[in-house]
């Protein structure tokens, strides 16, 4: 028996207009130029795979938050680079909808057409389904390869979703492929590494966590509503009061579901949050007038330990103000433990891929994810529009 066909495998392309809905909202300097072509290397898989199979590649992106029309940021750049990235001729087009547009996706041929910004269409960001209906008809088919909006009910996303046939492309089923093997089946033991500042953004993904984790590392600014609850001494560290009693039923969960939930148990700490504020480790309580910025050494060896035995592991968060090199060595020391850690993983979460990145561990991560917002979702149980809404088993 052949190989189970899925996804892009499903979708009849041959002469069709495919419509991908695609991220390219990547980073570009004061004049312009682009300054980290990641995303739109990742979507070249699926449109090499159109083009191959001969189906004609329509692509739609948005790029940065415009409230209308903004000339600094039209696609063009990203046309340029495509072009060069993909080896073929690509057509930008100045609208993404109106009788012109249609026209020119009709009568493309060869290489592939990128429509202008549909984040410049007030509709875009509402989900609305008069215009879900006029990208619809630029396309024969649709398939989604843009995980990092596939947690938005937006036209360009789910909308046209929901009116041709769809699927995932290549970025996408590899993402989905990734948290599944997290979340649904993983090889224990599980562990996950929670970090970051707000605590408030990650409340939804502890809770869902401590149904299927083994162990949970908690790290960050958000470590210091948990150890605050547990009645520590915790100076001026970042601290979310409204959330305290929630954290406590975090607490009380982990102890029923017998899940090993680890705090930090040392500390850099200093008095001002400045890259050149004097800085000291410190144990136990945190004196007043102080603020913790990173984990501290012990801590950072423990959680290297745990690290080391999972056999699926999942990051989302950095340890501490890892921008500032000063309270970079907890991150430093979970990051190189990650790229270490023999079992399969998975980063997710803007600044746990910058810190990945930054410290050059990026090629030693079996999975990164390319989406910060939708992989938290993921993580929370929760289920994405831009994925549910897809025809065509993925």
């Amino acid at each position: 028996m052949g190989a189970e066909k899925h996804g892009l495998d499903l979708l009849a392309i041959e002469k069709k207009r495919v419509l991908v809905r695609v991220d390219f909202n990547v980073p570009q300097d004061e004049r312009g130029a682009i300054t980290d072509d990641t995303r739109i290397r990742a979507a070249l898989p699926t449109l090499r795979e159109i083009l191959r199979r001969g189906g004609r590649p329509i692509l739609m992106s948005h790029l940065g938050r415009p409230k209308g029309v903004d000339p600094k940021l039209r696609l063009d750049p990203v046309a340029t680079r495509l072009s060069e990235l993909l080896g073929v001729p690509v057509t930008k087009l100045s609208a993404s909808t109106g009788p012109e547009v249609e026209a020119a996706c009709a009568s493309a041929q060869g290489g592939v057409v990128l429509l202008e910004n549909v984040r410049f269409n007030a509709g875009e960001t509402k989900g609305d389904g008069a215009l879900a209906a006029q990208y619809a008809k630029l396309g024969d088919v649709f398939v989604n390869d843009a995980f990092g909006t596939s947690h938005r009910d937006e036209s360009s996303v789910s909308g046209v979703a929901r009116l041709l046939p769809s699927t995932a492309g290549h970025l996408l089923e590899a993402e989905i492929r990734a948290f599944q093997r997290v979340l649904d089946k993983p090889e224990r033991p599980l562990v996950a590494i929670l970090g970051g500042a707000k605590i408030s953004d990650k409340l939804a993904v502890i809770d869902n966590l401590l149904d299927k984790v083994d162990c949970l590392l908690v790290g960050g600014g958000m470590a210091y509503t948990f150890l605050k609850a547990q009645g520590r001494k915790i100076g001026t560290s970042l601290c979310d009061d409204a959330h305290l009693e929630t954290v406590r039923s975090a607490l009380a969960k982990a102890g029923t579901r017998k899940v090993e939930l680890l705090l930090p148990d040392d500390h850099v700490i200093a008095q001002k949050f400045a890259a050149d504020a004097p800085s000291k480790v410190v144990s136990g309580d945190i004196p007043d007038g102080w603020m913790a910025l990173d984990i501290g050494p012990r801590t950072q060896a423990l959680y290297a330990q745990r690290i080391r035995t999972a056999k699926t592991l999942v990051w989302n968060g950095p340890m501490g103000v890892f921008e500032m090199p000063a309270f970079r060595g907890g991150t430093e020391a979970v990051g190189r433990a990650v790229a270490e850690c023999p079992g399969y993983t998975v980063v997710g979460g803007g600044d746990s891929v910058a810190a990945v990145e930054l410290l050059g561990l990026a090629s030693k991560i079996r999975h990164i994810s390319t989406g910060g917002g939708a992989s938290l979702e993921l993580l929370e149980g929760r289920d994405l529009p831009g994925i549910s809404s897809l025809r065509t088993p993925v």
